[in-house]
């Protein structure tokens, strides 16, 4: 917030596909909404290109889910819908939670604000959330509006952007189409994330681009995989609980019948220790989350049929 009243919030934009985004954003909010046994539901269009910065974009999202989700009791329901609406794309969020007085509804988005500012307030937090997405939205060209019938009637935000009507002709066009085929028809890709959501979006795709994947949830499933039956290319997550993408590495790297193995680096991070601690640790490709299907594919491809690097390059 700080940064945004100083004019120093960073926005870097490029064409985005609003829908990957989206999904990895509700991706992301599964665990907590398992947690709290709340019922996470996501109805998502493809192919909604925007100039955008992909994370800022993420954050929107998940700031809006987390926010339906903690105002949300056990038992509770929160639904995400992204649609195209006419030349521009609608995000909408809708929960069953406690919902928003009729007072604050006008300065819901206003900084500071919260439903509850007593000093034993059930639920933490500055109330800089909603203020932070408006202006990310509008920094988009986006608006952004609340709605709610009061207190215990749940909530409903609902955000619009504007769509990159170049892109239109590739709206129903299938992921697969924008890479050959062959270059990935028939590898065998060893996935290993400790995200199950993710494995099942990672595995649909690979299997569209024709690839054989094998999806595991630990570095020690995936260093088994790799000792019995070794993969074409591995694709790991970098932070997992126990052992990290970069530990399983080395680990196969050690082992003289995998030592060449070509790998690429799953992350949600692109600072520059993260991206120096990942080329460290011996992977060629650095992808960042959320991932673009055809970078996926065209970076797996470079693996495979390229001479190994030494250097590890990050794709876009």
């Amino acid at each position: 917030m700080s940064r945004i009243i100083a004019g120093k919030l960073r926005i870097e934009k490029r064409d985005v596909d609003l829908a990957i985004v989206a999904n990895h954003a509700v991706d992301s909010a599964r665990p907590a909404a398992r947690h709290k046994t709340v019922s996470l539901t996501a109805t998502i269009a493809p192919s909604l290109w925007m100039e955008a910065d992909p994370q800022r974009l993420h954050q929107v999202i998940s700031n809006l889910l987390t926010n339906a989700l903690k105002f949300t009791p056990e038992g509770g329901s929160v639904e995400l819908r992204l649609e195209r609406i006419g030349e521009g794309a609608q995000i909408l969020v809708r929960d069953s939670g406690i919902g928003i007085s009729k007072d604050l509804l006008p300065r819901i988005f206003d900084r500071f604000q919260q439903g509850d500012d007593s000093t034993t307030r059930t639920h933490s937090g500055l109330g800089l959330g909603l203020a932070i997405v408006k202006h990310l939205v509008e920094q988009h060209g986006g608006q952004i509006t609340a709605a709610s019938d009061g207190s215990g009637c749940g909530s409903t935000f609902t955000v619009t952007f504007p769509l990159l009507l170049s892109r239109r002709t590739s709206q129903d066009t299938p992921i697969s189409q924008h890479v050959d085929r062959a270059s990935l028809s028939g590898v065998r890709v060893l996935v290993v994330d400790d995200e199950p959501d993710t494995r099942d979006t990672l595995r649909t795709l690979l299997e569209e681009f024709g690839a054989r994947p094998t999806v595991v949830a630990t570095a020690d499933e995936a260093f088994t995989v790799v000792c019995q039956s070794p993969p074409d290319v591995l694709l790991s997550d970098i932070a997992m609980p126990g052992e990290d993408g970069c530990t399983l590495l080395r680990r196969i790297r050690a082992n003289i019948d995998a030592a060449h193995l070509p790998a690429a680096a799953l992350s949600a991070h692109v600072d520059k220790e993260t991206r120096a601690h990942v080329a460290d640790a011996g992977f060629q490709e650095h992808l960042t989350k959320p991932i673009d299907p055809t970078s996926l594919a065209q970076a797996l491809a470079r693996l495979v049929h390229d001479p190994i690097e030494n250097v590890s390059r990050r794709t876009p």
